[in-house]
């Protein structure tokens, strides 16, 4: 992408960074490395993060160049925000639930359970007091955190067996990401497990799990769970939307000029654009290609999704209970989702119910 290109794509954070270009190209280079929580199989993430790096280099004329490496290169794949806390490393992107042994506080600024969709999530964060909540919150870390996109609905995951009733979850083990779902599947009977997904697909072969829940089609075939647990399950009620984001060391993000940093933020939103519509173009043509495999495509039972989100509300008032900015956070979320809910019914989710139902 050349920079009238890129300037076309990111308004007046590019306009700015072509306005210095000639400026900055004369100062050291600054070399940051950003580390990531998944492998580089995941394609629409490392590639989110390549199109970051490569953004960030162009806008700032080569102040700033960003070396990426997958999970495990240069540290484990939870072990990443640690590392830019402790300014191990400058920057990660990662899932924020995969924290909640540190805080809970940290999946909602990522994905709960019955929680908001991806466009929801985006307009919480930006105009419904979303950002600054969580600015506050990823203070307490010594994070400055950007968006680096969203997944969209996820699909309800991968299962050795049919799951026709709550009674069939009884000791499953199953590979679950973040601390909310965990502790709600476990009201269900579950055996929840948080493990890097890059470890799940072997896990799931040798027996030690009987299920895994990821993404979607388009990065769970990369992974080849269907080709073990032929079920795959819909929808992901414990992620209407998961909000991947850029965790930044603040103290080298402060460090750097108010032209850099309009930069690295301009450069987050634009491969934040670019991860969320990849999904979204991407997994029709996944799904396809999985259910000639004969994949078995199954809906949750109603019983079990009344089961789930029971169990849900439930997790969240213990919660709630024990920490007052988790209320706080968690209280914005809902209110922000009532009245999207209200909007929806008469918007997006009766035209959607209408273009489901037609040929094209």
């Amino acid at each position: 992408m050349d920079r009238r290109s890129l300037v076309k794509h990111v308004g007046m954070a590019g306009v700015l960074a072509a306005g210095v270009a000639p400026a900055v190209r004369s100062q050291e280079v600054l070399r940051w490395r950003l580390v990531t929580s998944f492998p580089k199989v995941l394609d629409a993430i490392s590639g989110g993060a390549e199109k970051f790096a490569q953004s960030l280099r162009l806008m700032s004329g080569g102040q700033i160049e960003v070396s990426v490496h997958s999970a495990g290169e240069l540290m484990p794949a939870f072990g990443v925000m640690e590392g830019v806390q402790n300014g191990v490393v400058e920057m990660a992107l990662t899932a924020p639930y995969y924290f909640t042994d540190k805080d809970y506080c940290f999946a909602l600024g990522c994905a709960v359970p019955f929680g908001l969709t991806a466009r929801q999530m985006d307009a919480w964060m930006e105009w419904g007091g979303g950002r600054k909540l969580m600015d506050d919150f990823y203070a307490q870390y010594n994070i400055k955190s950007l968006s680096a996109g969203n997944t969209g609905t996820q699909m309800g995951g991968w299962y050795r067996k049919e799951i026709r009733t709550v009674q069939d979850l009884h000791g499953l083990r199953m590979r679950a990401g973040g601390g909310l779902l965990g502790d709600a599947l476990q009201k269900l009977g579950v055996q929840a497990v948080n493990m890097p997904i890059g470890d799940a697909q072997q896990a799931l072969e040798k027996g030690r799990l009987d299920a895994v829940e990821f993404v979607g089609p388009y990065d769970d075939q990369k992974l080849g769970f269907g080709k073990i647990a032929p079920y795959y399950y819909y929808p992901g009620w414990w992620e209407g939307g998961a909000e991947l984001a850029y965790f930044i060391n603040a103290k080298a993000f402060a460090a750097l000029t108010p032209e850099l940093r309009a930069m690295v933020e301009a450069a987050a939103a634009l491969a934040a654009k670019d991860l969320t519509a990849k999904y979204l173009a991407y997994n029709p043509a996944a799904l396809k290609k999985l259910l000639s495999e004969r994949v078995q495509l199954r809906a949750f039972p109603r019983e079990l999704m009344d089961a789930g989100f029971k169990a849900v509300m439930a997790t969240m008032a213990e919660h709630e209970g024990k920490s007052a900015q988790f209320k706080k956070i968690h209280r914005s979320m809902r209110g922000f989702q009532h009245d999207q809910l209200l909007w929806d019914r008469f918007s997006e989710f009766r035209y959607a119910s209408y273009m489901s139902a037609v040929r094209l």
